[in-house]
């Protein structure tokens, strides 16, 4: 009985309309042809493309060499990736190329001063890796910096939507700002002050710098706090020093010449010098007249680089709309991995990070190149160097084969759930747009729940390439199966997650394994399919929440796309 209430509802469910929008008819056709099963735990067998375990064995095997950006393990995988596109009829994106160049430069300080400190005529320092972590951006052989004026500036964020400026009326050109990492909501757990302990875009890292950069601040210094930052000092300052980036024309002389982090203990000492504690600074930072603090304190260091010019790619074929040939849906996934370890030959093969969705990407051009032509174009996106700073995608979004305002969204495929069936799909960005709400009837019709990321501080949304896609206003998905497995239970699947991250998780032990169980990368992938179906035969377009920090430039984007 319970399997025929559960198919009578799903059929029930498969003319049911997303909440967000009204789908078109065509857009609920499904390509399997048989009914799904359902077992005594209640998991339905929507099984998927049937090639994907040999695309994810041949990615991650050793003859790819961990897929290194400008090696021969990138030259195998365009050959397998652009192959397998010829075969089922996939068009190529750029002209008549599924190529795209993407130039990077590998960054390497020859020399990296400790960072000196001028107050009242005293003179002291932060080390070097002990007490700060420091580099420059900027592509040039040396920078030298000399008697910046420091000047504490809050969070270091600017956020209209959020009514928050923290450099308003502040001139800090020349100056060295200092910041702490995360958002105001972050401190306070206050789900009314930004997003509370949920990360926004201004709780990165990597905005706090480009933000300085557009205020025109010389130096940009963070406080490294572990709660906040989501990891201790020895992430910041114990890995290498070199640095990857996009070989920009500018050589990135738009960014600030200083970029890098102080420690707690560091940041205490130099709030000393004006009469305030970390303390004291954090509750500055959250007044609501809170106006920067000049340091009294002058910065001097020096860098000094070498370089060398890497070309890697990106892969991209679609599948033209009938109806709408510039209106396009993104299925992206990134290819590349670490490569081989040059002293012990370790291959860091990558298999689910992220041969794993490399070998989604190819099994959902798969099912869409064996259905109908949809009336919107769909595309087929891998990126190459997202292990160096999603560099690949960031590289597509300033460079878009199609315009971006033409995309209808975009949906994300990085470390596939290998270990079985799952009743909870974990969305990344907890309702950041409506995506999430064109999956939820295929969810359910899956006899599974959506479910939010369980550590949202943690900003995982803003660390993978549909980012480069959101920073652009694109609404997109990221989501995949947690850990509540149909069988085994929420246990053993959070038991199987940490075992990945302590033995696998960036090292040589993430190896393809025969054993592995893909009923769960199915169950995603079926997901992310009818997704892309209802959204590429549909006039919908997907919006991001009320108040979110993208929202501005998809409403930009729709006046751009008015006749």
């Amino acid at each position: 009985m319970r399997q025929l209430t559960l198919l009578a509802a799903m059929s029930v469910l498969a003319t049911a309309c997303s909440p967000a929008q009204t789908p078109s008819d065509s857009s609920q056709t499904d390509t399997h042809h048989y009914e799904p099963q359902v077992d005594a735990d209640g998991y339905v067998d929507y099984h998927f493309n049937d090639q994907y375990r040999e695309h994810l064995r041949v990615l991650s095997s050793d003859e790819f060499e961990g897929r290194a950006p400008g090696t021969r393990g990138e030259e195998l995988t365009i050959e397998y990736t652009t192959a397998e596109f010829e075969r089922l009829g996939v068009q190529p994106l750029n002209g008549d190329s599924y190529l795209q160049p993407v130039p990077l430069v590998r960054i390497a300080p020859t020399r990296v001063t400790n960072l000196s400190l001028q107050h009242d005529g005293a003179s002291s320092e932060f080390r070097y890796r002990e007490q700060m972590m420091a580099w420059t951006p900027r592509v040039v052989d040396e920078v030298s910096v000399e008697a910046s004026e420091m000047v504490f500036v809050g969070y270091g964020i600017v956020a209209p939507e959020f009514d928050w400026n923290d450099y308003e009326g502040l001139d800090v050109e020349g100056k060295t700002v200092v910041m702490f990492v995360n958002d105001p909501g972050y401190a306070t757990q206050d789900d009314a002050l930004f997003t509370g302990n949920a990360m926004t875009y201004y709780g990165r890292w990597t905005y706090k710098f480009e933000e300085a950069a557009r205020q025109g601040a010389t130096g940009a210094i963070i406080i490294h706090e572990t709660g906040p930052a989501g990891y201790g000092w020895g992430v910041i300052a114990g890995g290498s020093p070199v640095r990857f980036d996009l070989a920009r024309e500018n050589r990135n002389m738009h960014r600030s010449e200083i970029e890098g982090w102080i420690t707690a203990e560091s940041a205490e000492a130099l709030f000393a010098n004006v009469g305030m504690s970390l303390e004291e600074a954090h509750a500055k930072a959250l007044s609501q007249d809170f106006s920067p603090v000049a340091l009294n304190t002058q910065m001097s260091m020096t860098v000094e680089n070498e370089f060398e010019y890497i070309d890697t790619h990106n892969i991209a074929g679609y599948i033209p709309g009938s109806s709408y040939p510039d209106e396009h849906i993104i299925y992206m996934a990134h290819w590349d991995h670490l490569g081989v370890e040059p002293i012990s030959g370790d291959i860091y093969n990558g298999a689910q990070d992220n041969a794993s969705g490399t070998a989604g990407v190819l099994s959902i051009a798969e099912e869409f190149a064996n259905g109908e032509q949809p009336e919107r174009s769909v595309v087929f996106l891998l990126v190459g160097a997202e292990e160096r700073g999603l560099l690949g995608s960031a590289w597509y979004a300033d460079n878009p084969l199609l315009p971006l305002e033409q995309a209808v969204a975009g949906i994300n495929m990085d470390v596939l759930n290998v270990y079985g069936p799952m009743r909870d799909f974990v969305v990344v960005g907890w309702e950041n747009s409506d995506m999430q709400d064109y999956a939820a009837p295929f969810v359910e019709m899956q006899n599974r729940y959506l479910a939010p990321e369980t550590n949202p501080e943690a900003g995982i949304f803003y660390r993978s390439d549909h980012f480069s896609l959101a920073k652009q206003g694109v609404p997109v998905l990221y989501a995949k199966g947690g850990n509540d497995h149909f069988e085994q239970g929420q246990a053993w699947g959070e038991e199987q997650r940490a075992i990945y991250n302590a033995e696998a998780y960036h090292k040589p032990g993430d190896e393809y394994d025969p054993e592995w169980d893909l009923r769960g990368a199915h169950q995603d992938m079926w997901i992310y399919f009818r997704v892309g179906q209802q959204l590429a035969n549909s006039r919908d377009w997907p919006r991001w929440a009320q108040g979110n920090e993208f929202e501005a430039l998809r409403l930009e984007s729709a006046q751009q796309r008015q006749p």
